[in-house]
């Protein structure tokens, strides 16, 4: 009756030690380490990189925990922070021979003491929020009009090319704040402008009327059209960021929108402000301007003659030089996508660019005149330019779609098409709001938050002990293995963990005792109307699962409803409490009766069981009594 098939207490093992192994890293604690990231979207940190770093620290006297290539940076753990200070100093010397110009970010970090063993398994520790490890707080305010008179822009330069092509003739276009202004002389212009306008440009309305014996025809972006490009614009800044902080390494940084025209920037772990701000302000624009190949330029890529007069000194991403002029051809405002892709004939990996309108027609025109001939595309990155490929011009390129190709391989191909795609800002942006938190605080809130959690745990379990006996401690075991595998799924998920999820897990633990008292009151029910104590264990199981269900399905859609409308510490709090509801369930009804039928499950003349006083209504005198004594 009460057994569990053999596969039942696997289940139970296997939970259990997954649980043990990816919980272990949290205990482990964090060490002092030195990080190395690209300060250039163009420069990558590989093993050339790696190598160098341990040069240095070896020429310093320095010995490090471990060095490692991890992702796009290089960190090298020590055992002391004055190490860790002598390994940035050396490190900084060997890599930035020129601090006006550092082409590498060398910064002060913490990593996991995790040994290797269980870093080889991927079991990491969860990530500290900016309230448990400090860092940097930035809200930042994007300037929409800005983006929406950029739109207006390069809808002016559409318009003005969409006319000429069709032959339309007009006085004038001009920009007027966010509106486009277009004058014609007469009737049938008029009509032929707004069918025009009707047909390739749907989110303009155009309102005619008439000056003097001419027309104008104002257009303005739609309100939907406002929205989308507001909306565009955030988004694109967002991901900009991303990329931004991606380069520093900065784990798990909160990156996240703030109402309608602000962005929420959270920087655990990075106590410098200064450099917080230099990542964020970073701007990259791109160019595409044609080489001088010129004899006279050829010279001068070699270093044996001046540049020409006109022309400008660049390096490509292997420190080549190349001489292109200084006449732009375009800029990044004319590409609206760069996406990677393969060559239908070589199947080499290619960058696909698509351009607007005024693009399209720089770019059919330029190509046309200059077949076989080089094309520079150079990334400007803090007022320094690179060129990023030179490809030939092999043909006439219209329809506003260009593929780079060259040399380059998969990983160049994608992180190229990122650059381009998002290498700037779509709207300015102004920092209104920005703070510390410091490592001691930090420190702090994570020892009162786990004493929270650990006195509430005490309290739980000394009262479910003495009030409930033995089926108490079982309902203990079954709270510890709910922490235990509450906070090893969330290490899994690699989820960040900050005060309010501390609280949600705090909360987690009543959930889960709730689950136990209502099976331990059903067991005493049963066993108060008479029946064995192997059918009371059976029934209270079984008959409480019920009510049990229909309470944590209610409070976790509650759960699901914050974490799918909340944002920032909201979030963060639906995130853990959502998992421990699950946890809970597993632990409190699978894992509990594992242990009361591992108990008691063998026992065929069982009398009695441990479960605290089961009181009796007085005038049932006829029941057995069922004394509430340990059967150890």
């Amino acid at each position: 009756m009460n057994r569990y098939p053999v596969w039942k207490y696997a289940i139970l093992v296997v939970a259990l030690l997954i649980g043990v192994l990816y919980t272990l890293p949290n205990f482990f604690g964090e060490a002092p380490a030195v990080q190395v990231s690209s300060a250039k979207a163009t420069v990558k940190v590989d093993s050339v990189v790696l190598q160098r770093v341990e040069e240095a620290l070896r020429g310093a006297g320095l010995v490090p925990d471990y060095v490692s290539l991890e992702g796009s940076s290089v960190r090298a753990r020590f055992d002391t922070p004055d190490n860790q200070l002598k390994a940035k100093d050396a490190i900084q010397k060997a890599l930035i021979p020129d601090a006006a110009d550092p082409t590498y970010i060398v910064a002060l970090n913490l990593v996991s003491r995790s040994p290797a063993w269980l870093t080889a398994l991927h079991a990491q520790p969860m990530y500290l929020g900016l309230d448990l490890r400090g860092g940097v707080h930035f809200m930042l305010q994007v300037d929409m009009q800005a983006a929406l008179t950029k739109r207006a822009e390069s809808l002016a330069g559409d318009i003005r090319t969409a006319l000429r092509d069709k032959n339309i003739r007009h006085s004038g276009i001009a920009r007027d704040g966010q509106a486009i202004d277009i004058k014609v002389r007469d009737e049938a212009t008029r009509q032929a402008t707004s069918n025009l306008l009707a047909d390739q440009f749907a989110e303009l309305q155009v309102v005619a009327t008439p000056e003097g014996s001419e027309f104008k025809l104002r257009a303005s972006i739609k309100p939907e059209a406002v929205r989308k490009v507001q909306e565009q614009a955030l988004k694109q800044n967002i991901t900009t960021l991303h990329n931004r902080i991606n380069e520093l390494g900065v784990a798990e940084p909160v990156i996240q929108q703030q109402g309608l025209d602000r962005i929420v920037v959270q920087l655990p772990g990075v106590q410098d402000t200064a450099k917080a701000k230099d990542i964020l302000g970073r701007t990259a624009t791109l160019e595409v301007r044609l080489v001088d190949e010129s004899t006279e330029a050829r010279a001068a890529e070699t270093g044996q003659g001046p540049v020409p007069f006109g022309d400008e000194k660049y390096l490509d991403r292997n420190g080549q030089a190349v001489i292109v002029k200084k006449q732009v051809v375009l800029t990044g405002e004319n590409l609206t996508d760069a996406q990677p892709g393969f060559d239908g004939q070589t199947q080499e990996p290619t960058v696909n660019l698509t351009l607007d309108a005024k693009g399209a027609r720089i770019f059919k025109d330029v190509t046309r005149e200059n077949i076989n001939k080089r094309m520079a595309i150079i990334l400007f990155e803090k007022g320094k330019g690179e060129v990023v490929t030179a490809p030939v011009i092999r043909s006439e390129i219209g329809g506003g779609r260009v593929q780079i190709s060259g040399r380059m391989t998969t990983v160049e191909a994608n992180d190229t098409a990122l650059l381009l795609r998002a290498g700037s800002l779509a709207a300015p942006m102004e920092i209104i709001e920005e703070y510390t938190i410091g490592p001691s605080l930090g420190a702090d809130n994570i020892e009162r938050g786990i004493h929270s959690v650990v006195w509430g745990m005490v309290a739980i379990a000394a009262f479910m002990c003495v009030y409930y006996m033995l089926f108490g401690v079982f309902s203990t075991v079954a709270l510890g293995v709910n922490v235990l595998l509450l906070i090893a799924i969330l290490s899994m998920l690699q989820a960040t963990l900050t005060l309010p999820g501390i609280a949600a897990m705090a909360l987690a633990l009543g959930v889960a005792i709730d689950s136990n008292v209502l099976i331990n009151e059903r067991i005493r029910e049963e066993l108060r109307a008479g029946a064995s104590p192997q059918a009371a264990i059976a029934a209270g199981y079984e008959r409480a699962w019920a009510t049990i269900l229909d309470s944590n399905v209610t409070t976790l859609i509650a759960g699901l409803a914050l974490l799918a409308f909340g944002t920032g510490p909201v979030r963060g709090f639906a995130v853990v409490h959502c998992i421990g509801i699950l946890t809970s369930m597993f632990s409190a009804v699978f894992f509990s009766r594992g242990l009361v039928n591992l108990w008691y499950g063998r026992r065929k003349k069982l009398k009695s069981v441990a479960i605290g006083q089961v009181w009796k209504p007085e005038d049932d005198s006829q029941l057995r009594s069922v004394a509430a004594r340990g059967d150890q």
